[in-house]
């Protein structure tokens, strides 16, 4: 596995506007998944094995960050043509197995990964509720083969953003595999 970080859009950087569909061909925009305190956006896939390691946490998160206002979208920008696992039927499949509670978007021009700077998968990137960047950094400290993760980098974020107390400054990158570019 190579082990690629996120590169780390700058803080307070806007949310870019997208409109993609999820694996079932519904289109969602940005601006509607932005949630009163905010949204996080999250670059995965279906065959990383980061992913793979944190996909237990995310519908729990889901529930979790939609109670406290926080709209959730997970986003896939992989080449299906070499990575055909990572298409949107197979997308719309692990939603469903995975009981994901945010919708599960298909960026097939890869132009949205491109507008976030997106590296790895996962790559996440939390904004406020106004559309400015807090937070961009891992999930958790824990990797494929440890201990199960948790999200506890980002939900001390959300907890932080939700509770107007002050976010870290020095966030820890994500890592994990690359996006695989056209």
């Amino acid at each position: 596995m190579a082990l690629i970080p996120s590169t780390m859009l700058p803080l307070g950087s806007p949310l870019p506007a997208f409109t993609l569909p999820d694996g079932d061909g519904t289109r969602y925009r940005s601006i509607d998944l932005l949630g009163p305190s905010g949204l996080l956006v999250i670059f995965i896939c279906n065959h990383c094995p980061y992913v793979q390691h944190i996909n237990p946490a995310l519908a729990p998160l889901g529930r979790e960050f939609a109670a406290q206002g926080v709209g959730m979208v997970a986003i896939s920008s992989n080449d299906v043509a070499r990575y055909p696992q990572d298409g949107p039927a197979q997308m719309a499949a692990v939603a469903r197995e995975q009981d994901y509670t945010f919708p599960y978007l298909y960026d097939e021009t890869q132009d949205v990964a491109r507008a976030f700077n997106a590296a790895c998968t996962p790559d996440l990137f939390l904004f406020d509720g106004a559309g400015a960047l807090v937070y961009r950094g891992q999930f958790d400290d824990t990797r494929p083969g440890g201990a199960p993760a948790t999200g506890a980098a980002v939900r001390a974020a959300v907890e932080a953003l939700t509770n107007d107390l002050p976010l870290p400054a020095e966030q820890q990158p994500s890592v994990g595999c690359s996006i695989k570019w056209k």
